[in-house]
């Protein structure tokens, strides 16, 4: 009866720590590239439809000699200022690990792509406000605060965006819990 116990436990850990480690790769937009959009709003509507979480991670795919990505602050954001930025990345397969809660702030490093809305801002955690409060139409005294410096990955392997890595994560995890509790039993 110990071990049986002893088998719940360690099932309940593997579970929970299958929620915690379990993350998404997101294509920036879900359009086939990082670029200036037809439509102004598309970066304002796409980081809305999603619920991102620290150690999500966000896809920019572009022809590098065309175009780049950088993280910057609010203020900068909202002004198009590309002069300073946080982080700049030119690979064209350019890789954004979220790493802690926070709004951040990115656009293209190229000339005149901002003006013409190539930006983002996603939110991680509760910071869901700062991001409605500078779209495109709008303005906020919390422009001028900073956004949150941020470690950038490696170049994935994959291209493909969002949920067939978690899918693969979970029988991968379930299968470790099964075998996990067939050699304690």
């Amino acid at each position: 009866m110990g071990m049986m116990s002893l088998s719940s436990v360690i099932v309940l850990v593997m579970m929970v720590l299958l929620v915690q480690v379990s993350s998404t790769q997101y294509k920036v937009g879900n359009l086939d590239s990082w670029g200036i959009p037809t439509d102004a709003k598309v970066y304002t509507k796409w980081p809305k439809s999603h619920s991102f979480k620290i150690g999500d991670s966000l896809l920019f795919l572009y022809p590098p000699s065309e175009d780049s990505m950088i993280q910057v602050t609010a203020s900068n954001f909202k002004s198009c200022n590309t002069k300073d930025p946080i982080l700049y990345m030119n690979d064209g397969n350019s890789l954004f690990n979220l790493t802690q809660n926070g709004t951040f702030y990115f656009t293209s490093g190229q000339p005149g792509h901002c003006q013409k809305y190539q930006k983002l801002i996603v939110s991680v955690g509760p910071y869901s406000a700062d991001a409605d409060a500078l779209s495109p139409s709008s303005s906020s005294a919390d422009a001028d605060a900073p956004s949150y410096q941020n470690a950038f990955g490696s170049i994935p392997l994959s291209q493909k965006s969002s949920s067939s890595s978690l899918q693969f994560s979970t029988i991968v995890a379930s299968l470790a819990c099964a075998v996990v509790v067939g050699a304690l039993m």
